[in-house]
Order: structure tokens, then sequence, then C-alpha cells
């Protein structure tokens, strides 16, 4: 017979165990972030899972409750929102889990708190279609198994949660011994370490430490006014967003010339990124003058939304951070910064249109690129910035479609995706599972808008996709030997898809080599130029590749990208 423990778990002591446990995640975020299977500066599941806690935690920041099912509730949807990254998703979802089986209960003694956790670990199971094991699913189930199966009569809150984490950090040292990557890497698995800092710190509330303590709040408007003062000097101009509702008595807006429009607004700044979408327009522009560019706008028609941001302030934070966090490697180039048009609205007519589309990108040139390909929202995604369930959500309910496709664009980013794509009412949404920027390129160059029928659009998706192969090339931040290939810290690394083909000391002859492979058997190539590559570094490699490759036709954008100084796309 179960017996009531008097240490029953109510939502007072939870919410204190959960922003405890966030507080230790804060504190390891960046080691887990370290723990990357490939030596590229990519690795961003500690801020990611960070992220997604923090978001829990905001939403029950005024709630006062001793309800279990109250707290879970507020807390599981809050983690459910603002998910971000495979693993930041899979931890949400096993909270989501754990609330369910909470629904009904005031408190929940060590029995009903085994019971809970199991489900946890199921509905985090079921999120993925093929769940890999020596993963944060691993550490979750083995350590669950091993706690609940040791449950007695004797068996408290606090001592339950002590077997929970010891069997956790023995199963998250196990899981190179079940992932033959990360033993090649040299490293555990950063989700299933994200998870043992959470669950450490649930452990460390229980046994009296004091590590409930108030998580950084990062305050834009106060490190604003902080970093901007009086002696000031306005080294950057103003980035301005605005939405303009053409006006029949102000313009002929079927007349309306957007070329004009952006000529004109290029004499004011540069930066120039416009959209027309019906009686709509959609400006971005870095300025001096941000009241002429809305003087300008307000000839045609009037104002929906202004958005205008000092971008000296937001250089100097950025430059502030850089110096605080060595380990950082943040670009100076503030356009990767900036999410173009991500919170736009488009309220100009109530009847929807057929598709609409949402894709992802990191880099001002890739933003401007999948802007000019149709997508109706950009959504950023750069180095410790993935985007949440909640962007995605607000971005689809931001579209008035029957069909909206999300291209993720990045293997990390496809699990928010469908989260909001879950959670969403508005419209029929279609994730196209798209893992690198070059996927999602083909893809949304050939989306039909004009066809009616949609099984047919996404069969040229698909096959779109599979006619593609993308290759990318990424400074190596440790020494590591890898499918063969031995890489030394500071090399340059060259992928196919994700699998590591060579590392050189020059990046130079690792880009050429890599998109040399990569045309095996094609006789296309897009280069997707990055911040780092001067202009001559970028024409010495095309220069290359055109004369070693002479029957392939080259093309090259400017992405701008961060991490990848060149990203292929091999047709």
């Amino acid at each position: 017979m179960r017996r009531k423990n008097k240490d029953n778990l109510d939502g007072s002591l939870f919410a204190k165990m959960a922003r405890g446990g966030a507080a230790e995640l804060v504190s390891n975020a960046d080691e887990v972030n370290r723990l990357n299977v490939f030596p590229v500066p990519d690795g961003d599941t500690g801020d990611n899972m960070r992220l997604t806690i923090e978001s829990g935690i905001a939403a029950i920041e005024n709630l006062n409750s001793d309800n279990l099912a109250e707290v879970m509730r507020v807390l599981s949807h809050g983690m459910l929102l603002g998910a971000r990254g495979n693993s930041g998703v899979i931890l949400s979802q096993f909270f989501a889990g754990v609330a369910e089986e909470f629904k009904n209960s005031k408190e929940a003694d060590v029995y009903a708190l085994g019971e809970a956790l199991r489900s946890g670990v199921r509905r985090a199971y079921g999120t993925v279609m093929t769940p890999t094991e020596g993963t944060i699913l691993t550490v979750a189930r083995e350590a669950v198994e091993c706690a609940t199966s040791a449950i007695t009569p004797k068996t408290t809150i606090k001592s339950f949660f002590a077997k929970l984490v010891d069997e956790m950090y023995a199963s998250l040292e196990r899981t190179p011994d079940i992932l033959p990557a990360l033993k090649a890497a040299g490293v555990v698995d950063s989700g299933g370490a994200g998870l043992f800092y959470i669950m450490d710190g649930f452990r460390r509330v229980l046994d009296g430490e004091e590590i409930d303590k108030t998580l950084k709040k990062q305050s834009k408007s106060n490190s604003s006014v902080s970093s901007f003062g009086p002696e000031s000097k306005m080294t950057f101009s103003y980035c301005t967003e605005l939405l303009l509702q053409l006006l029949f008595a102000k313009c002929d807006i079927s007349d309306f010339d957007l070329d004009e429009f952006k000529r004109y607004v290029s004499r004011l700044g540069d930066s120039v990124c416009t959209v027309k979408s019906g009686s709509i327009i959609k400006l971005h522009v870095h300025t001096y003058t941000p009241e002429a560019v809305i003087a300008y706008a307000r000839e045609f028609g009037e104002l929906i939304s202004v958005k205008i941001e000092n971008m000296s302030i937001q250089h100097t934070e950025q430059s502030e951070q850089r110096k605080t966090n060595k380990d950082t490697d943040e670009t100076d180039n503030e356009a990767f910064r900036q999410q173009l048009f991500s919170k736009s609205t488009d309220t100009s007519s109530t009847q929807k249109k057929k598709y609409g589309v949402i894709a992802v990108a990191f880099g001002d040139g890739l933003t401007k690129l999948f802007y000019s390909l149709g997508a109706d929202r950009v959504i950023y995604c750069g180095q410790c910035q993935a985007p949440s369930a909640r962007d995605f959500l607000d971005a689809i309910n931001g579209i008035s479609a029957e069909h909206v496709f999300i291209f993720p664009n990045n293997s990390n980013v496809i699990l928010a995706a469908v989260q909001a794509a879950k959670l969403c009412s508005s419209a029929s949404v279609h994730v196209v599972e798209t893992k690198s920027i070059g996927a999602g390129y083909a893809a949304l160059a050939s989306l039909e808008f004009d066809n009616p029928n949609i099984e047919s659009v996404k069969r040229a998706i698909e096959n779109a996709i599979a006619s593609i192969s993308c290759g990318h090339v990424s400074p190596a931040v440790r020494d590591a030997e890898i499918d063969g290939v031995k890489i030394k810290k500071g090399d340059t690394v060259g992928f196919i898809e994700r699998r590591i083909i060579l590392s050189r000391s020059s990046l130079h002859s690792a880009a050429f080599e890599t998109a040399q492979k990569l045309l095996l058997g094609r006789s296309h190539l897009t280069v997707f130029l990055g911040a780092e590559p001067t202009e001559k570094d970028a024409e010495k490699l095309l220069n290359k590749i055109n004369k070693r490759c002479p029957d392939t036709e080259v093309f090259s954008y400017f992405g701008g990208q961060d991490i990848y100084p060149y990203i292929f796309v091999a047709k």
C-alpha cells in the first residue's frame, strides 16, 4: 500500500526546484556548448536548452500557487513555446509528459513522481521519428528506470532525486560507448549533459542549497541607456523597419513602382530590402535619417508599424559582450543580428492566399535571397540563436494562407518547427525537412506558387532537394580524428552534407577541394560567400573553380553567413 510521504511534492516546491535546475544549467551552458561532436564552432545545445527552460521559468514567474498541476501546466506550456534546437524540444516534451501525468494532482508522492517521469520519457521518445540511443533520450530513460525501480516505502523525494542524478551521471558517461560519433570526438552527449545539470539543480535545491537564484534577465532598454550617453557618437546608422499600407487616396496602388521606391530610399541609406505583398510594403534600411524615410513612405500611404534601432548601441553591446567572454566567436557584422521583418503582420486582406512560406537563414545576404525567392517570413538563426517554437508560431500566425511551408534549413531547427506546426490551428502547416541552407534554397526556388495542387507542389520540392548536394567549410576548434580524417585546431574542415571529408591548413585549399569533390558527376555549382573571405580571396577561389572545372556553371551570392566561410550547392 502506498503511504502519503510527509515530503510530498507540491507546486511551490517544484517551482523552486525548476528555478534551481535552470540556474544550474545557466552556470554550465558554455560547457555543454563545447560538447560538440564536430570540432567546428557551431555548438549551441547548452544555450538552446537554457533558453527553453528559461522560457518555462518566465511563464511561472508571477504564478503564486502550491497546486502542482497548475505549476506544471504553465511551466510546460512556456517551455513548449520557447523550445529551441532538437535538445530543447526534447526537453520541453519531457516536461510536457510529466505535466500530463500531474494534470489532476495538487501534489504528488514519490510513486506518482516516478510515474510522471516515466511519462516524460515516453513523450520525449515520441518526439523523434527514429530515436537515437546514446543521446539525451538514453540518459533520461536509464536514469528514470533506475530511480523508479529502486523506490521503496522508505524512499523520499530527496533520496529519489539523489538516485536519479547519480544514475544520470553514470548514463551520461556511458554515451560514448553507445554512440561511436561521441567516442570519436572524445565527448559525452551534450543534450544528456544539459539534462543532468537541470536535474542536479533539482537535487541541490532539495538538499537545501541556495541555488534558486534569480536568473539573469537581459533588459535591452536598460543596457542601451548605459551604453549610449551624452558623449557618445553615432558610428553606425539606425536600423529602420516599417510596414506601409498603400492608400488609394495617395497613389495608384496597381501602378505603384516598387523599384523607384527602392531607388529613392537607397539615396537615404543602405542595406535596403523592399517587399510588396498586395497593398502592403515591407521596408528595411540602414539610415542616419529615419525621419526622412518615414516622411517619404507616407507620401504613398500610412504606417502600420515602425521599428527603429540605434545600431551604434548594438555594436557597443556586442563588443562589451565579446570582451567578457573570450570563448565567444561573435562577429562584428551587425547584419547577422537582424531578423528582417520576422514579426511583421500583413493585415491587407482577409482572403487567404494559397501558399505561404517561412524560411530560416543566417546572414543578411541569405535573408534577402530567401525573401526574393518568395518567402513571407525569414527567421534568423545564428550561433546560439536558434529560433523557438514561439518564433515559428508567431510567423505562421502572421501569414494569411491556406498552406504554410516551413523550410528550417538546419537539422537542429526541424523539431522546433514541427512543434510549432502542432500548436497551430490557423493553417495547414508543412514542415519540409531541409537540413541545410542549400537544401532550403533549392526547395524554395522550386516552389510553384501558381500550382493549385498541393501534392504536386510537395513532390516538386522533394525532387528539388533530392537533386542537389551541399558542402561547407568551417574552422576547427579542437584536435580530433573523425571518419579517418585527422583534424588540427585552426585547420579548415570540409564537409559534404554532415560527413567530414578533409582538413587543411589553408581555407583556400579546403574550400577548393571540397567544391571539387562535391562536383563529381554534377555540372552546376552555387557558392554562398560568407563574412570571412575578402572579395579578393573569394574571386581567387571562384576563378580557380572555373579554370579547373571548365564544364561547370558557377554562380555566387554574398550570403554573409558566419561560421561557414563558403557554402556550396551542387546540382
